[in-house]
């Protein structure tokens, strides 16, 4: 019995401490926290959204306007856009792109807007074209062999966005090396003088490899038989080649041919005579001269004498 009344006054004990635990127990109040932000990613085709670590919730591109911009590919304006090559050389078109990701590279000839490359394919029967490209680079190079005057024009590299098609714009200028030698088409010196040839070699990006001189057929550049007989060329923007023959003798007249490595030759006849011969061409030269001066004059004058008379 006593037993019994041991384990009820232990139930009440445990009983009462219950409820004085109730009692003061303080009261939950809300926590005035800020919301959650929702860790939600819109999916961009390609692209991997990730979340900063910064913040918890902070995304990278906060919408996908800013994701375009960007991301979106831009040309490098530093490259030649305006590129000389000579006829026969090989031209070089430089296109650098940054962030082109799984996009294309296209060339276009816009003279008549063929396809010639799209993105490491040839689409031209003409193998003088390729594009060159190595793995990883921003460059797509269009490279033209053995350039010709057809090839010169505008060439367009474009690559397409989900804005549209953007283009960079490159022009090719063929030009074609020109030889003249100085003066007329004839050239005349006195027995024993001394014959002083120039060729001119222009509209020459890269000076020519060599220039030769031929009499009648020829070469002369290295001709130690005559004896009296120079060359000196001149390389740079305009080549010059000097041929230079001491005592003229009769048998140096004849038909004289500036050779260059990159152009049509050049012609001059060289006539060698005698001193009084000499002074009788440059009298023809001077009386043939005269009467057309004066039939000019009187052309002129003519007419104010009649007027004066007519007053």
């Amino acid at each position: 019995m006593s037993e019994l009344m041991m384990i009820g006054k232990s139930m009440g004990f445990i009983i009462l401490l219950y409820f004085l635990t109730l009692i003061h127990l303080p009261e939950a109040k809300p926590q005035k926290d800020k919301p959650i932000e929702s860790q939600s990613i819109t999916q961009v085709p390609g692209k991997k959204e990730s979340v900063s670590p910064r913040a918890a919730g902070e995304l990278w591109y906060s919408n996908f306007d800013e994701y375009q911009r960007l991301t979106e590919p831009t040309f490098d304006n530093n490259t030649v856009v305006n590129n000389t090559v000579q006829l026969g050389g090989t031209a070089f078109l430089h296109c650098r792109v940054r962030n082109l990701g799984e996009r294309t590279i296209t060339w276009v000839r816009r003279r008549d807007w063929h396809i010639l490359t799209s993105g490491v394919f040839t689409y031209t029967n003409d193998e003088r074209f390729q594009v060159l490209h190595a793995e990883g680079s921003d460059d797509w190079t269009l490279q033209i062999k053995y350039v010709q005057k057809k090839d010169n024009g505008t060439y367009e590299c474009q690559v397409a966005t989900g804005a549209g098609i953007m283009s960079h714009f490159v022009n090719l200028d063929i030009v074609v090396p020109e030889a003249f030698i100085v003066g007329a088409t004839e050239y005349h010196v006195v027995l024993g003088g001394t014959i002083n040839l120039v060729c001119v070699i222009e509209k020459s990006p890269t000076p020519p490899q060599y220039v030769l001189w031929y009499h009648n057929s020829k070469m002369i550049n290295y001709d130690t038989s005559r004896g009296g007989v120079q060359v000196r060329t001149e390389q740079g923007q305009k080549t010059e080649s000097h041929l230079t023959i001491h005592d003229a003798k009769y048998t140096d007249s004849g038909n004289y041919t500036c050779s260059a490595s990159n152009t049509q030759p050049a012609y001059i006849h060289v006539f060698v005579s005698e001193g009084d011969k000499m002074a009788a061409i440059s009298r023809r030269k001077s009386s043939s001269s005269g009467p057309i001066i004066s039939a000019a004059v009187w052309y002129i004058l003519l007419p104010l004498m009649l007027s004066s008379i007519a007053a």
